[in-house]
């Protein structure tokens, strides 16, 4: 039986690397075969990750978390307790979405943003901003998406505002 010590204070638990990345998985945990682990990611807890999620860099889904559909969560980023990422949210940086919060839809989450309570973010950027905005981006609301995209995301999405 492999171990791992997820450094949450439990010690080394039973654990496996995941088929896709290659990253830690703890055996109370479920990930779909469909999904993705990176090589430095974490997935502990009795977390379920399933169809093509994506979890990269050092990213950590634990507790009672969900992950689902086209859903990344990425760099040092942290899906904790029973919080939900779906759709094809992004949750990235060192942003943590916590307790029953629901990342959903097109919705990317990045900086060091907290989503937590029973906020619901659903299409729209949320950076270390105090609210998490509407539906319809403001200038300001702009300018933090393009803080999260790539240079080439950030190349399309001007040119797509100014087609």
């Amino acid at each position: 039986m492999n171990t791992f010590d997820f450094e949450d204070g439990l010690g080394p638990v039973a654990a496996h690397q995941h088929s896709k990345g290659g990253g830690w998985v703890a055996d109370t945990a479920h990930v779909a075969d469909t999904a993705y682990v990176g090589v430095n990611a974490r997935v502990f807890g009795t977390t379920d990750v399933s169809d093509n999620a994506r979890i990269t860099g050092k990213a950590q889904i634990d507790d009672d978390a969900r992950v689902c559909d086209d859903a990344v969560v990425s760099g040092n980023a942290r899906v904790t307790d029973s919080a939900v990422v779906s759709g094809s949210a992004v949750v990235k940086d060192r942003a943590w979405v916590t307790d029953n919060a629901v990342v959903k839809d097109r919705a990317w989450v990045c900086g060091t943003a907290v989503v937590s309570g029973s906020d619901v973010i659903s299409g729209v950027i949320k950076d270390n901003a105090p609210s998490p905005g509407t539906t319809s981006l403001s200038l300001d609301d702009m300018i933090t998406a393009a803080k999260c995209l790539s240079e080439n995301d950030r190349k399309a999405l001007v040119l797509s505002l100014t087609s």
